[in-house]
């Protein structure tokens, strides 16, 4: 074994030769891969092996797609032989809400050359000849999808990774790891140690255990997962190629031809997270005993659907680990907390996505940022909340809703509440719907009867049973005064000799002065958008920084890792220590004048401004600033006094008519305003420019980070640009990642989708080719697989010229 690498990978499954591989052919030949045991020994033997681009993500689709492709390929680049079938595959419907999801997901692949067919049960018939149609209303067929050996996958990328230089090292268990005084980290192995300048855990379900050695926790628990293989069908041998793969999400089964017999594997209700106290010390090449009657009734409904399949006996049962994450996604990424230290493990479906993993690892620590923002891989999505009990609870819930219908807005319950203000018991009391955002409780809106605090989930706004109440919300807002508790947001105090200088390298912008709030751009070393902040300047070498509650530990590592080491910035994390009290409305200022000594009138306190005030005697900083598009303020209040100001807030604006009001008002007030929100309207794709984010970037200042490289992709011009528009629909709003068309070209991806109650219209927050994106063009959003007219509008639709902030 060689005492020195550039990059270890811990872990020999199909993801971990997926790194492997893709490593070398970016010519980082210098890598070692270590498994404990046989390569492909953990969840890779005994997977399944199918190969689905389906998703409802339109990055995640991007991300199989790639993989299927390149699996088509690898057995002949690589000179080893690997067992692939492209089959194509059929989902079914049995309900209209899956047909229009079939409609929003085949819009997505189509735009990415994917020719996903929505089909009727006549056509399933003549793809699928066994099978019975009772209450099928449809299906989406993916001639892209399919089968392949997962032992066979590995020892190809293996191989593939060897012929070019990179070692791989079998049998050899790593006991402990160690980061030493230059960075570099020191793994302790059965057959020695060796030093590494990165290390990737690709461990699988093991991977836990590798966070553990270096001090920290992964978020992920083993779930017992079962297929069944029948054995030999007549039917079958007689056909000349395989029948496709047969999906039946409304049940929560896939089907499958292996060989001339039937591959069975259900996602039961009742289903069994393991290894809850330790994985044991052996279990390579092994399974879990049987548990047939857990999925007893999904294979009477198979068997209903598909009746050859209850022809003939079982022939084998596989029940084995998969590793879940609380939200199914895997680990891509920076490990939280450490430098070169990587993760990418807890893959749910490892074998359809091994092949993205690989690509998007190699990417990140070749060029420090892979080309796709798939921000819902990094685990830093989930922080200090996703301890063991929820990361149990979550899988479980996430497990038992595998094949479930993604619909826009559904607020799951397991494992909460992790993190709440001192509002909660309140807000609860009256009667709030709370939905989770980065481990915080939020009010999501407040229901005015027992019917509307029901979840009811659905596409077409109208069905959905807080439609009502969040119209009477935003109407407060805009007609009186409503208050909201926004709690979570990221928080951080910068000071010191060098902040300001500090903070100007990192920002794109201008600093704010003195008392006043701006907006901030980190950028990539590429130019594009990494980061949004709220700055506010409190003194000369002091500055107050929000921003989003789910960019906690990405921002941290972030601002950490570019601290300058001469002590002369002080960085404090505070998302902790207070909530943030939004009162907006055009009654605010007479509100909180109720309250309060200080003057707030627009020549004392203009927009957008911060000063430290006394309200109903306690200290606040109150920022004139809000994501709604009303006069108000933001009160950030110490966490120990936060009832007793919204206790003196409500009850001095009972006479104004006070509001409570949510979430899903806020959502559709700043869509109005054209705000934009973090990974889903700015991503690392996007620069400032892109993102119609100019007035936020002064290239004459010195340089910053990302500066360059955003002076040359600017020379080049941008061929985006990112506008609002006003769909012309009915019922159904625009979706995130529904397609922007120009006749039948398609021309842009929108962001954010929603309805503006202010102005009684759907509106789309998109990115438009640049031709395209002046106001009036004529264009059409293809939503739930139908075509609506979209007129690009002036940004922003509400209120362009700011008159009732500045109010």
């Amino acid at each position: 074994m060689p005492d020195h690498a550039r990059v270890v990978i811990i872990g020999g499954g199909a993801v971990g030769t997926s790194v492997l591989y893709h490593l070398a052919k970016l010519g980082w030949t210098d890598c070692l891969l270590i498994d404990r045991d046989e390569l492909a020994s953990g969840s890779t033997w005994h997977a399944a092996g199918n190969v689905p681009n389906y998703s409802t993500s339109w990055n995640v689709i991007k991300y199989q797609r790639y993989t299927s492709k390149l699996y088509a390929k690898l057995g002949e680049e690589v000179d080893y032989p690997i067992n692939y079938h492209v089959t194509g595959s059929i989902r079914l419907a049995h309900r209209k809400e899956r047909m229009e999801e079939y409609g929003h997901v085949k819009s997505m692949a189509r735009a990415q050359g994917i020719d996903f067919e929505v089909i009727g049960p006549n056509e399933i018939k003549d793809k699928y000849p066994f099978i019975e149609l009772d209450d099928i209303k449809g299906g989406l067929w993916d001639p892209f999808d399919g089968d392949i050996d997962p032992s066979q996958l590995t020892q190809a990328f293996a191989k593939g990774a060897k012929d070019k230089g990179a070692k791989v090292q079998r049998f050899n268990p790593v006991r402990a790891i160690r980061q030493k005084p230059s960075r570099e980290w020191e793994l302790d192995t059965k057959n020695g140690i060796v030093t590494a300048e990165i290390v990737v855990n690709a461990a699988g379900y093991r991977a836990g255990e590798v966070a553990a050695m270096v001090g920290q926790y992964l978020p992920l628990v083993s779930m017992q997962h079962q297929y069944l293989v029948t054995e030999q069908i007549p039917e079958l041998s007689q056909l000349k190629q395989k029948l496709p793969l047969l999906r039946d999400p409304d049940v929560s089964y896939y089907l499958r031809q292996e060989r001339e017999g039937l591959l069975l594997g259900p996602y039961e209700w009742d289903c069994k997270a393991d290894w809850l106290n330790g994985i044991p010390e052996e279990f390579s090449f092994q399974l879990y005993p049987d548990d047939l009657d857990r999925l007893e009734k999904y294979i009477e409904a198979a068997i209903g659907r598909v009746p050859i399949l209850g022809q003939v006996g079982i022939q084998k049962v596989i029940n084995g680990p998969i590793p879940y994450s609380p939200d199914g996604n895997p680990y891509i990424g920076p490990q939280h907390g450490l430098r070169n230290f990587y993760n990418c493990n807890t893959f749910s479906f490892g074998i359809s996505q091994a092949g993205g993993a690989g690509k998007t690892m190699a990417e990140w620590i070749v060029y420090g940022q892979p080309e796709w923002d798939l921000w819902g891989f990094d685990h830093r999505r989930f922080t200090d909340f996703a301890d063991h009990a929820y990361v149990h609870h979550k899988a479980v819930e996430l497990y038992q809703n595998e094949y479930e219908i993604g619909f826009p807005v559904e607020e799951r319950p397991a494992g909460r509440p992790r993190k709440v203000t001192a509002l909660y018991d309140k807000l609860k009391a009256k009667g709030a719907f709370f939905g989770a955002r980065g481990g915080w409780e939020r009010a999501a809106y407040f229901p005015r009867n027992a019917r509307e605090a029901e979840q009811k989930l659905s596409f077409h706004r109208g069905e959905m049973r807080w439609f009502a109440p969040v119209a009477e919300e935003c109407k407060a807002v805009n007609e009186r005064v409503g208050i909201m508790d926004l709690g979570g947001f990221t928080k951080y105090w910068v000071s010191g000799a060098g902040a300001e200088a500090w903070l100007d390298r990192i920002i794109c912008g201008n600093l704010p002065k003195l008392g006043r709030v701006s907006l901030g751009y980190a950028l990539t070393t590429r130019g594009t958008i990494l980061s949004e902040f709220t700055i506010t300047r409190v003194a000369a070498d002091r500055f107050y920084l929000l921003s989003a509650g789910s960019a906690l530990w990405h921002d941290t590592d972030w601002l950490q890792a570019h601290l300058p080491g001469d002590g002369s910035v002080q960085l404090e994390e505070a998302s902790q220590a207070g909530s943030s009290l939004v009162i907006a409305g055009p009654k605010s200022r007479e509100l909180l004048s109720k309250l309060t000594d200080a003057d707030l009138s627009n020549t004392a306190f203009p927009w957008p401004s911060a000063k430290e005030i006394t309200v109903a005697g306690k200290k606040v900083l109150a920022l004139r600033v809000n994501y709604v598009g009303e006069l108000g303020w933001e009160l950030h209040v110490p966490m120990a006094d936060l009832v007793h100001v919204y206790d003196a807030v409500w009850k001095a604006g009972e006479s104004l008519g006070i509001a409570d009001f949510g979430m899903y008002a806020m959502e559709s007030l700043r869509l109005e305003k054209g705000y934009r929100s973090w990974k889903q309207d700015i991503t690392h794709e996007y620069t400032p420019f892109d993102a119609g984010l100019e007035r936020f970037v002064k290239l004459e200042k010195g340089d910053f980070i990302g500066k360059k490289a955003l002076l040359e992709r600017h020379a080049k011009g941008e061929a985006e640009r990112f506008v609002p528009l006003i769909v012309d629909t009915p019922t159904a709003d625009a979706l995130t990642c529904s397609i922007v068309f120009d006749g039948n070209t398609q021309v842009g991806i929108v962001g954010s989708g929603g309805y503006g109650h202010r102005i009684g219209k759907s509106i789309a927050l998109a990115y438009v080719r640049k031709d395209l994106a002046a106001p009036g063009s004529k264009l059409e959003i293809e939503i739930l697989g139908q075509r609506y007219k979209a007129t690009v509008a002036q940004e922003p639709i509400y209120d362009p010229k700011n008159e009732r902030l500045r109010a």
